[in-house]
């Protein structure tokens, strides 16, 4: 298994974006020695984006690690990111800031010029802030800033998130022998034993035992899939496979900036390490994309019998029309519609109007002995033991199962919240609202204050669910963070699960399956039932059992701490129950802020009993395509026509007695 620090990529590198994500829930290395045990990463595969600084002596007593990234601006020359802001500090404006730098008296406490990068409107804006005085937090591995005209909290709130910039000119000059990463980037490798240039170095990444350099071998022909961008930072040939070398003194021993050329010394073997499994011959290649494309037939061949056996042939249709590239869509789509699922929704059809409420039956019931309430203003993880009284020690023991290991996390980022009350299923994909989801996703998970502390990062397992459209931009957004403290092997990335939308008039004595165009099938996300549902696939529960996980919370990604305290993990904990949910005073919308917990047992048992899982049908007016005598209309409805099949998670206490329920009723 792989240390938290290191990032799981095995795709080509990319170069970095004009501005990066620079937050960091890790401390950064202030100060790196040689690590005895250089070459025990043989198996490891390391991160893409990651830019900083770095110092390479020849002395393991003096090597260090200088670390600040840099990014181009079009206005000023450039700027280096010397951290981020991670909280407010007090009521007088000041705020917390995450170091990114080996520099922090010059970068915090010098009063002067600083600039604020922020996400305005789904856009990244770069302001002038004149920082007047800073001082370093203890025992908190920060710092205290306070900055002209940010006097209360409100106005230092604002700035959360935010990357705290200065210029690159004002980069400290470094001691001979010392070198920034982005010096480093574009160098020629050269075997010292015999002159040969090996590649190119294309990246550092600091993997908290020693730095690695990512070179780019030669190769004589293209590399399959390669990044153009990362091409135009090679010397012309070099196009190969992509390898990991440690930037230690015993490999690389001699760095010569002004030619541009560091020598290696490499033992037996170092280069053909985490070579990609893409650089296959042309033969082997055509082989592997052969033996694919049989494989999706198959697949193509049996969903499309499922189908069939559903009476929904007037999917295919759109086969007959189009290009090849839209056959080709349609048959993705055919191959993604989960048929099993589908019909376990159509056989519930009839009871559209039966939709069981959560809150009446846990509100309105005594049976439910295990309670807590809590006021919605002690429930942060930071409140102290005077406000949360006895409950203080339920949240400590919390942090203990969470430190050891024991919990996994699963932060639900689709848009429940805005499928509540008329479970209005919408689906968004404009670029505005995906750079919103990631922007509301990194300042989550870089402030300690609302996720789990950095700390106990790199033994829990994270499992993050989203729009289909939002998946590529979350990856990246992790990629560039060093995984914000996760070990990779423990990270997922899966798609909410969705269902076709039907007519809501029986044809033929079925509900047939809608088309938004003639190569799509019109579908609608399932809710926060599809959690369960996604918990089943791709071994996820085998995985968090052999990991020694003893509880999943799953929870509403945006409203993860304040709404999902440590306090009901506790208390599942001390009850030996078997699921723990949050329910909230007055509302009105279940799925708002949904948090539930569950032991590993009982969720093991609910996917292997997703044929129980509750569906109902929603009626909703669906514009969609149909063939009428082989011409594709348009219908635009003016009242409901259709069914979206939604799932609530909340009903999966049906499979838990009374007794093994835990309820946290929050207080206004």
């Amino acid at each position: 298994m792989q240390k938290a620090s290191l990032l799981c990529s095995s795709n080509p590198i990319s170069s970095p974006p004009t501005y990066l994500h620079t937050c960091r829930p890790l401390t950064v290395p202030i100060r790196i020695r040689f690590s005895p045990s250089l070459f025990a990463f043989s198996s490891l595969r390391f991160p893409l984006n990651r830019l900083h600084g770095q110092r390479h002596g020849f002395s393991p007593l003096h090597r260090t690690a200088t670390e600040e990234m840099i990014e181009a601006s079009k206005n000023v020359s450039s700027f280096v990111e010397i951290g981020y802001i991670s909280s407010v500090h007090g009521l007088q404006g000041e705020i917390c800031i995450k170091p990114n730098t080996d520099f922090p008296e010059l970068r915090f406490c010098k009063a002067g010029r600083r600039w604020l990068k922020q996400q305005v409107s789904g856009k990244e804006t770069i302001k002038e802030v004149e920082l007047v005085e800073g001082r370093e937090h203890h025992g908190k591995k920060s710092w205290i800033l306070s900055f002209s005209g940010i006097e209360t909290v409100d106005q230092a709130r604002q700035l959360v998130g935010s990357t705290l910039l200065a210029e690159e000119e004002d980069r400290p000059h470094l001691e001979e022998g010392e070198f920034y990463t982005r010096d480093l980037v574009g160098m020629r490798v050269i075997l010292k034993e015999t002159g040969e240039v090996v590649g190119t170095v294309v990246n550092v990444f600091n993997s908290g035992a020693n730095d690695l350099l990512h070179v780019m071998l030669k190769s004589a022909e293209p590399m399959p899939n390669g990044s153009e961008e990362l091409s135009s930072l090679a010397e012309a040939g070099d196009s190969g496979p992509l390898v990991w070398v440690p930037f230690v003194k015993e490999i690389v021993p001699n760095v010569d900036m002004n030619r541009r050329e560091m020598l290696i010394t490499p033992p037996k073997g170092l280069l053909e390490l985490n070579v990609r499994s893409v650089e296959r011959s042309k033969k082997e290649r055509r082989q592997l994309e052969w033996k694919e494309r049989k494989r999706f037939q198959k697949r193509l061949i049996a969903a499309k019998k499922k189908l069939s056996e559903m009476e929904q042939q007037h999917v295919f249709h759109g086969f007959r029309f189009g290009e090849k590239s839209q056959a080709s869509l349609l048959a993705d789509q055919i191959v993604s519609v989960n048929s099993k699922l589908l019909q376990q929704a159509l056989e519930n059809v009839e009871i559209a109007s039966k939709r069981w409420t959560i809150t009446e039956s846990l509100t309105g019931t005594k049976l439910v002995r295990n309670r807590l309430r809590i006021s919605e203003k002690r429930f942060t993880p930071s409140t102290s033991e005077e406000k949360l009284g006895t409950n203080f020690t339920l949240q400590e023991k919390a942090l203990q199962l969470i430190s050891k290991g024991k919990v996994a996390v699963v932060l639900d980022m689709s848009d429940h919240k805005n499928r509540g009350k008329e479970y209005d299923l919408i689906l968004s994909s404009s670029t505005s609202r995906e750079n919103s989801e990631t922007s509301s996703l990194q300042m989550l998970l870089c402030d300690d204050e609302r996720f789990v502390k950095a700390e106990y990062r790199s033994s829990m397992p994270l499992v993050l669910i989203s729009l289909a459209d939002e998946i590529i931009s979350m990856k990246k957004l992790f990629s560039s963070n060093n995984y914000f403290g996760f070990d990779p092997e423990k990270v997922w990335f899966l798609e909410e699960e969705r269902l076709p939308v039907v007519s809501s008039l029986l044809e033929q004595n079925r509900h047939k399956i809608l088309m938004k165009s003639p190569w799509e099938i019109l579908q609608s996300p399932v809710g926060s039932g599809g959690v369960i549902i996604l918990l089943s696939s791709d071994n996820i529960m085998e995985n968090l059992a052999q990991n020694g996980i003893k509880y999943i919370q799953v929870c509403n990604g945006e409203r993860y701490i304040s709404r999902s305290s440590p306090l009901l993990l506790e208390l599942v904990n001390e009850k030996e129950s078997e699921i723990g949910i949050q329910i909230f005073e007055h509302s009105e919308d279940v799925e708002e802020g949904f948090g539930m917990v569950f032991s590993i047992d009982t969720m093991k048992k609910l996917t292997r009993q997703i044929h129980k899982l509750q569906f109902y049908a929603i009626a909703k007016p669906n514009s969609h395509v149909e063939l009428v005598e082989k011409k594709w209309v348009h219908v635009e409805p003016s009242s409901p026509n259709s069914y979206e099949f939604y799932s609530t998670i909340f009903s999966c206490i049906n499979a838990c007695s009374l007794d093994k329920l835990c309820v946290m009723e929050i207080t206004e």
